[in-house]
């Protein structure tokens, strides 16, 4: 299974839906990257994704977005491959 590294915050809705997404698919490690009070984080995220929200999900070293673009990823049936590659 790929590598899944998702910029999050402990308060985000959204970051809390994308994890259990990832979970129902069956990722088992995710390696978070809490950017809560950690604004040099939050600017090395910007830099990487070109966006300041929450959640930033890469998989492998594909940068799928946020917890709507990996919904509709999904819906797509390309997160499976994606976290199959």
């Amino acid at each position: 299974m790929a590598r899944v590294k998702m910029y999050t915050s402990a308060y985000c809705p959204f970051c809390h839906r994308a994890k259990a997404l990832l979970q129902a698919r069956g990722v088992n490690e995710l390696d978070e990257v809490f950017v809560d009070g950690q604004p040099e984080l939050r600017a090395q995220m910007a830099q990487i994704t070109g966006r300041t929200s929450v959640p930033q999900i890469f998989i492998g070293e594909t940068h799928v977005g946020g917890c709507d673009d990996l919904h509709a990823l999904d819906r797509q049936n390309g997160l499976e491959p994606l976290l199959q590659a």
